[in-house]
């Protein structure tokens, strides 16, 4: 062996006047030797100061221990929150996590799913944000071992774990209904979006079981960004107003849409209530603090991780199959009354 390189089995084997094999199931505690042969191994190991490759260990026996997850931002409260208990759940299971934001781009989203056709990881919890023009759903139905979290990719044959968009929708339809809202505006994602879609029959659905023919919801359709939030709220200024009431689906629609009402002098709730969606981000420091629908974003990370290791994947065969989570109404101040 060259001075200064790293030993290999094959130095430790040489050393020890076995074969490369030999070595490498002794050391992975897979053949019992001789008490010889066994001491041989093991002076030339600690002679040679080798020491094991975990990972090359774990490729060998066929896995790596590690799993990958996929988001579109790390910098986003709600990624953020979900990814921390992905890392907690699997640190639980003497697993790594291999995190990697794809800044919302089907290339590298595409270039990530294909980790698994490279043995990088034993399996992707994968989450976009985006609708899908049929190429990730062609890719994980080829590939299996992915779970689809928080967004759908229709036609993709894999398990799919999102919260109940659609309880969140009616549970904010209730609230405002109540309230005495008949017309309400729904600022949320692109309509193609499941969330999107799912958040939006929700609220119409609470609307109308209050106030019948007299409810409307009407919709503006972006994305879950602060800056899409700042956008729909100078477009609703700029129109007639007739919405009494905002349902923003997302916290960082929220946040945007909360900085222009500020800006412009617009009072919540006075001149008209907000609802917000997520509550991840700090939306009960805001003044008021906002009446939001929660997701239960911790738990989607740990049940995401349960999903990919109960999965028997040697026999899975594609088959969409979808588990909600609950969602809640954290009711704090900014709903109230129509203005006279």
């Amino acid at each position: 062996m060259a001075k200064g390189t790293t030993p290999s089995l094959k130095d430790v084997a040489a050393a020890a006047g076995v074969s490369v094999t030999t070595v490498s199931r002794f050391v992975n505690g897979s053949l019992d030797l001789p008490f010889q042969t066994k001491k041989r191994i093991e002076d030339a190991i600690k002679t040679l100061n080798y020491r094991p490759n975990p990972h090359a260990r774990r490729l060998s026996r066929g896995r790596s221990d590690t799993i990958g997850l996929v988001v579109p931002d790390i910098a986003n409260p709600f990624f953020a929150t979900l990814v921390a208990a992905v890392e907690q759940a699997a640190d639980e299971k003497k697993l790594a996590v291999s995190l990697h934001a794809t800044l919302n781009r089907p290339g590298r989203e595409i270039e990530y799913l294909q980790l698994i056709e490279r043995n990088h990881v034993d399996g992707l919890i994968f989450v976009t944000n985006h609708p899908d023009d049929g190429a990730l759903a062609a890719l994980i139905n080829g590939s299996g071992k992915v779970i689809i979290v928080d967004e759908d990719i229709p036609d993709s044959k894999a398990p799919k774990l999102f919260c109940d968009n659609e309880q969140g929708g009616y549970l904010a339809g209730q609230h405002l209904a109540e309230q005495g809202h008949r017309h309400v505006l729904f600022i949320g994602g692109d309509e193609r979006m499941i969330s999107a879609r799912r958040r939006y029959d929700g609220l119409l659905k609470a609307l109308r079981e209050r106030h019948g023919g007299e409810a409307r919801a009407d919709r503006y359709a972006g994305e879950y960004t602060i800056e899409y939030g700042r956008a729909a709220a100078i477009e609703y200024l700029s129109g007639d107003r007739k919405a009494t009431a905002i349902f923003a689906s997302s916290d960082e629609i929220a946040i945007g849409l909360v900085e222009v009402f500020r800006s412009r002098g617009v009072s919540i709730p006075h001149d008209i209530s907000v609802i917000g969606f997520d509550d991840v981000g700090p939306l009960h420091l805001f003044a008021p603090p906002l009446t939001a629908i929660r997701q239960p974003v911790r738990r989607i990370g740990r049940r995401s991780l349960e999903l990919l290791l109960e999965t028997n994947w040697h026999e899975w065969k594609p088959s969409a199959s979808e588990e909600l989570l609950p969602v809640e109404i954290v009711v704090r101040n900014s709903v109230a009354p129509p203005a006279k």
